[in-house]
């Protein structure tokens, strides 16, 4: 007898169907190569698939088979302990559903290492191989490339030197850390990728580059040296593997508040980790040797980087350049709904492969813009290259595209000009001159240049702040009072907040600065140096210090007119009392508002910076003891605190 479907229950069977090879196809790309997708995407199928068809058989299963087509063709080897996968919560509510049945007096939690899995294998404490993930039960055998990389002893000593002889298994996860990543390996997605490509490299070069760390053991032969997970860690480290950082959390609630407080140091930590794994004190074998254990969890974070589609690009146009931000289907980041990155600038763009139609990775970390950051290999559909502005928008010039920049030349374009006086307006810090009262002179052609605002008067600034009425009765503008006075009062500056104000394109106050702490200390040192020169100074890079020459040399006359007319004075780098010192303030201040302090700290020749960075100064705030992330990375980097009385007997003081 034939069975029949209804139409609902054969759309549910084919999307099974489908399902089933989506996950299969990216478990078999993750365990033997570079994922394709991101744990983001793999989640959302897997979700999918377990809600429709809870007994697939894909459940029972761990990672791939071992056989795909990354694997180099290293020999298989087969597990001593059973690499299963957790099961999941993606927020606090889910880990409170599973915390309902599993109810422990204490928990404990480490990181959930965002790497690649890698099991050594010891017989009397000597190393005799290094098998990868494969499906749980077999792997890859590298170990010659295990030998190589860092955190995987040949054998195993305890504390005081003697021979541990210890027979079984110890799981770690192979990580690269951002700092290698970053210089060496920049040009893949993310640090998990470049691990898992190295790992299995024939010949094993670069597997120098990476590091194991280890979180889990067991013995084939005999009782274990431990006696519970805390115990474990503890003989893992005395054993001179390196081991995952370990909490002990009384209760559900401090576990949702470390989760919380490990989530806002992430971007601060030297490799990636994608969440927390929480399981109980005791070692429950039984339960360790399931596919997917039942005693423990990963508690992930807030995602950090989802893979959507690219619908379209837009230039947002600053000043005189362009940058191109793209356009995709609404994806959730770190808790918040992101549509819109930045890609960069041509050169990214051009570099990444990105077309309109492109599935693409877009990554938020900490509180950055978010930023496209890859392709993905398989998009499906049709894609169309990405249209690059040819003119400007507002003088028709044409642009210029050096591949880091696209520009309009034209130093007479008057949105140049226009973002040139907001940008000296907002970084010289004349506070009462508002972005409307800009604007409104720009248009009416009162000011038109930096020098234009030095010479505003009452009878030129009135008209924007009194009607015909007031006017006539030759009222007094207040507003226009205030905007004077504060103009005439920013007229004397340090030479790093001169120059930043002429809106060169990359180029910031900090920027200049390490100009000045050179020897560039003077306007004319700065016109008389070469990019070549600049380019030698820490920090600058070559394309920085050409776009620094051609700043100058297109603002050249400006600035001397306004140096050499006594329009406005620039302070020598040995004038001020905080010359060579750097400030950064937090919180709230009592006696002043933040901005007057950057302001006092500017006029007597000091630098102020928005973040603390390793060649900071001071930190300034009223709670010295607090756990911010900027008081810890003072604490980490070796940067006096002080409080705002102190900073003020500091001024006093020099």
């Amino acid at each position: 007898m034939d069975v029949l479907f209804g139409d609902d229950e054969l759309e549910k069977a084919q999307r099974i169907g489908e399902l089933s090879k989506l996950v299969k196809k990216y478990q078999d790309s993750y365990y033997n190569g570079e994922a394709e997708i991101s744990d983001f995407e793999f989640d959302k199928l897997w979700d999918e698939l377990k809600s429709l068809d809870p007994g697939n058989a894909l459940f029972k299963k761990v990672g791939a088979d071992g056989k795909g087509k990354f694997d180099g063709g290293f020999p298989k080897a087969k597990h001593r302990m059973m690499m299963g996968s957790q099961e999941k919560a993606s927020n606090p509510e889910e880990f409170l559903k599973w915390v309902e049945s599993h109810k422990y007096d204490e928990y404990l939690v480490e990181f959930k290492l965002d790497g690649a899995s890698l099991e050594l294998q010891y017989d009397n404490g000597v190393l005799v191989r290094a098998v990868t993930r494969g499906d749980g039960d077999v792997g890859d055998e590298i170990t010659e490339n295990a030998k190589r990389m860092g955190g995987v002893p040949g054998a195993l000593f305890d504390s005081d030197g003697s021979r541990v002889d210890f027979t079984g298994a110890v799981r770690g996860e192979v990580i690269m850390t951002h700092a290698v990543h970053d210089s060496m390996y920049a040009d893949k997605a993310n640090c998990r990728n470049a691990a898992n490509g190295l790992m299995k490299r024939k010949g094993g070069e670069g597997c120098e580059n990476l590091k194991l760390i280890t979180y889990d053991a067991l013995s084939s032969v005999g009782e274990n040296p431990f006696s519970d997970e805390e115990e474990k860690i503890s003989w893992l480290g005395k054993c001179g593997f390196n081991v995952v950082p370990l909490a002990i959390k009384k209760s559900a609630q401090e576990v949702i508040d470390y989760r919380s407080e490990i989530d806002s140091k992430r971007a601060e930590l030297e490799y990636d980790i994608d969440g927390l794994v929480v399981k109980e004190r005791r070692i429950d074998l039984a339960d360790a040797r399931r596919a997917r254990p039942d005693r423990q969890i990963a508690f992930k974070f807030n995602l950090e980087e989802a893979v959507t589609v690219l619908r379209d690009v837009e230039w947002s146009e600053s000043g005189s350049t362009y940058t191109p931000v793209g356009i995709f289907d609404e994806v959730q980041l770190n808790g918040t709904t992101v549509r819109r990155a930045s890609l960069a600038n041509p050169d990214t763009m051009r570099k990444l492969g990105v077309r309109i139609g492109s599935k693409v990775i877009v990554v938020k970390r900490g509180e950055i813009i978010p930023k496209i950051m890859g392709v993905v290999s398989d998009c499906e559909g049709e894609t169309r290259e990405i249209p690059v502005p040819k003119k400007c928008s507002s003088c028709g010039s044409d642009l210029v595209d050096d591949g880091s920049r696209l520009y309009c030349p034209n130093k007479a374009c008057s949105k140049r000009i226009l973002h040139q006086l907001q940008k000296w307006i907002s970084v010289v810090d004349i506070r009462d001159f508002g972005d409307t009262l800009i604007r409104s002179l720009f248009a009416d052609g009162k000011v038109r240049s930096v020098s234009d605002l030095y010479s505003l008067d009452l009878e030129t600034l009135s008209p924007y702040f009194l009607d015909a009425a007031s006017i006539e009765k030759k009222k007094d503008s207040l507003g226009a009072k205030k905007v004077l006075d504060s103009i005439q009062n920013h007229r004397k500056m340090s030479l790093s907040v001169f120059v930043a104000g002429f809106d060169i394109e990359g180029i910031g106050e900090t920027v200049v600065q390490k100009l000045v702490d050179a020897g560039y200390n003077t306007l004319q040192k700065l016109f008389d140096a070469s990019a070549e020169e600049f380019a030698s100074v820490y920090g600058f890079a070559e394309v920085m210090a050409e776009t620094m020459v051609l700043g100058l040399s297109e603002n050249k006359e400006e600035m001397l007119r306004l140096v050499e007319n006594g329009v406005v004075e620039i302070s020598g780098a040995s004038e001020g009392s905080l010359s060579g010192l750097s400030f950064c303030f937090t919180g709230e201040l009592k006696s002043m508002k933040r901005a007057d302090a950057e302001a006092l700290v500017k006029e007597r020749g000091g630098v102020c910076k928005s973040s603390v960075t390793k060649d900071l100064g001071y930190l300034v705030t009223n709670d010295t003891s607090s756990g911010s992330s900027k008081n810890q990375k003072a604490a980490k980097y070796g940067v006096r605190i002080i409080n705002e009385e102190e900073f003020l007997k500091l001024v006093e003081q020099r």
